[in-house]
């Protein structure tokens, strides 16, 4: 059994871009400006929102963080993300979810420009991945893929299985890999809460992708030996052994259902990286694509 370790993997991604960042400023180009808003003082927003910047500030890449009390009209949010679309040294747009329920999160998401839509949640971009043109993928599949590519897991001809079916992670995640591409090819199903033989249908799989958003929930007698196993949720469980009161677990019942795979992401420490990672590279694309 191989972790997936999406923090070395991160890292190379990283490196890449940081390389790459250096040789636009040597030259004099555009370096890439991601605008993050936050609103509201959410600590699991602050955590995610505040690792980002920090990834950003690493390879190069130059962040403005806009904070936001939560209280904040949707007609003024609105009216926030039309200036950063109309300013031209902002390449990539994400607004931190989740939203206040005063707020609509659909408006918010068609309101950023598609064009710097680097979360890849605009319907636009959306379609476009769909009809397999070149465009931003929504930063956890992304994330999934440059996972499978830095440790080299063939794809092609394999069964996958992926449970959730949510618009940012387990349908995008089940289109991509089901394209004609090198990190694709393969035969996908889609399950969800509704799925009847959950289990028969995952004991078939190759490839298992959890993103159901409930802790341990692919158990070791769901998974045939030797399967590749990625997990990406983040769950937040009772744990009186812990100062914050609390630990972080994935949709996967890690310690029992490891030793019978060949690869399997661990959480905290893999996905939740990578989206990270993906999102850098999308704001890189972005400003590489206008300059």
């Amino acid at each position: 059994m191989q972790i997936l370790d999406g923090k070395l993997a991160a890292i190379a991604i990283k490196e890449m871009l940081k390389n790459k960042i250096s040789e636009l400023k040597i030259s004099g180009k555009k370096i890439p400006h991601l605008a993050a808003i936050l609103i509201g003082n959410n600590p699991a927003s602050e955590t995610y929102v505040a690792s980002k910047v920090k990834s950003c500030n690493e390879v190069g890449i130059t962040s403005t963080l806009l904070r936001f009390d939560d209280s904040i009209p949707e007609q003024d949010l609105l009216h926030s993300i039309r200036e950063l679309n109309d300013n031209d040294d902002i390449d990539g747009i994400l607004v931190q979810l989740p939203l206040p329920k005063s707020i609509s999160e659909e408006k918010v998401i068609n309101t950023i420009s598609s064009e710097k839509d680097v979360d890849g949640f605009h319907p636009i971009n959306v379609g476009k991945m769909v009809l397999e043109l070149p465009t931003f993928i929504s930063a956890t599949p992304y994330g999934i893929i440059l996972l499978l590519q830095h440790y080299k897991i063939e794809t092609t001809g394999r069964y996958v299985v992926v449970i959730g079916r949510s618009n940012i992670v387990g349908t995008p995640i089940s289109i991509l890999l089901s394209r004609n591409t090198a990190y694709g090819n393969s035969t996908v199903t889609l399950c969800h809460s509704r799925t009847k033989n959950l289990k028969e249908i995952c004991l078939q799989a190759d490839i298992v992708i959890a993103a159901i958003g409930k802790p341990k929930f692919v158990t070791a007698d769901m998974v045939k030996e030797d399967a590749v196993v990625i997990d990406v949720g983040i769950n937040r469980i009772k744990d009186e052994t812990k100062k914050s009161g609390y630990a972080l677990t994935g949709d996967v019942d890690f310690e029992n259902v490891a030793p019978k795979c060949s690869y399997i992401s661990p959480v905290p420490g893999g996905v939740g990286l990578m989206t990270i990672a993906a999102l850098l590279m999308n704001t890189y694309n972005a400003c590489k694509q206008k300059h």
